[in-house]
């Protein structure tokens, strides 16, 4: 009996070394991740309230502005061909939301709609940007309406791509990330031990066709959220409660909106799409019957060629001698 437990122990103890060997994950150094995912055309720079902010600002300097906000636990390469289709003819501002990329945490710990929505205007401020068209994906399109409800003389269109925010979008299924975040029990574990499987399951849970998951993106994911005080920001956002959309705030939303969803979407499904579209009065929906809640990561030529269309149809386009800014 005493030989049986004896070995019960070992391989026990075996199993949680194998364990902890398998997801530890410390934080990486800041420097070499900047090194790796920070190189030109990145910024770094420290806004009036002393926050920092990884950011990249690419097109013509006189073109209309796009401001594009990335979803939770992603970065501003979550954009990238959007950028590429788009920076010929327009302004593009992407940068890493508080608690995410290259930012790192909010100096204040402040991860409410105000926050972010406040964080946006002051980048937009920093680079003398007056007016643009906003655009949010997931986490990111919450922060997006909310900005355009709290900054509506900047804000001349709204792009939603999959957002949070509508009342009763129930998952379908649940990434295991996300689970895991709301996990006040796995959070302090969460900080060292996150597995890159995790990132790969999760990635893979949000797009329609996962074969299209590649090993970069699942190593970029992974290692932009061991950047230092972004896995405890995970579970400071958490703890923000979300207020859902009323279709009061959607009817005081006066500019042109694109709503553009994945069908494949389990984390927000389409039904989410349909409310925004029914009560934002002067909205365009676009449904991919093939992609999933990240849709300008998932086919970014295509979704890109959509959002083109619908600002040359919203009067938003690049026209000779006459851009965003200065129309008003």
């Amino acid at each position: 009996m005493r030989t049986f437990i004896k070995w019960l122990l070992i391989a026990l103890a075996v199993a949680v070394i194998s364990l902890a060997i398998w997801g530890y994950a410390p934080d990486r150094d800041p420097e070499e991740l900047r090194a790796e995912y920070g190189q030109q055309p990145s910024q770094y720079v420290k806004l009036p309230s002393g926050q920092n902010i990884h950011l990249r600002d690419e097109g013509p300097k006189n073109a209309p502005a796009i401001l594009l906000l990335h979803g939770s636990s992603s970065s501003l390469h979550t954009w990238q061909e959007w950028t590429e289709n788009l920076s010929r003819d327009y302004r593009i501002i992407r940068y890493d939301q508080p608690g995410h990329g290259l930012t790192g945490p909010h100096v204040s710990k402040d991860y409410t709609a105000k926050g972010y929505s406040d964080t946006a205007a002051a980048v937009m401020q920093y680079l003398d940007i007056d007016t643009y068209v906003i655009a949010g994906n997931s986490m990111g399109g919450w922060v997006a309406w909310n900005h355009t409800l709290a900054y509506p003389d900047n804000v001349r269109g709204l792009i939603l791509v999959d957002a949070s925010g509508a009342p009763d979008a129930q998952p379908k299924k649940l990434p295991i990330g996300f689970r895991l975040a709301n996990s006040r029990a796995m959070r302090p574990l969460m900080k060292v031990f996150t597995p890159r499987s995790i990132i790969k399951a999760s990635l893979e849970t949000s797009v329609g066709d996962p074969s299209r998951i590649t090993n970069a993106q699942i190593d970029r994911y992974w290692n932009l959220i061991k950047y230092p005080g972004n896995r405890e920001a995970i579970g400071d956002r958490s703890d923000v409660a979300r207020i859902a959309a009323k279709p009061e705030q959607m009817a005081d939303i006066k500019v042109p909106a694109l709503v553009m969803w994945g069908a494949k979407d389990t984390l927000i499904p389409v039904p989410a799409a349909k409310w925004f579209d029914t009560h934002i009065q002067d909205s365009t929906a676009i449904i991919y019957d093939d992609l999933g809640h990240i849709p300008m990561e998932e086919d970014g030529a295509r979704t890109a060629v959509d959002v083109g269309k619908w600002l040359s149809d919203n009067g938003l386009a690049v026209t000779a001698g006459n851009n965003m800014q200065s129309a008003n």
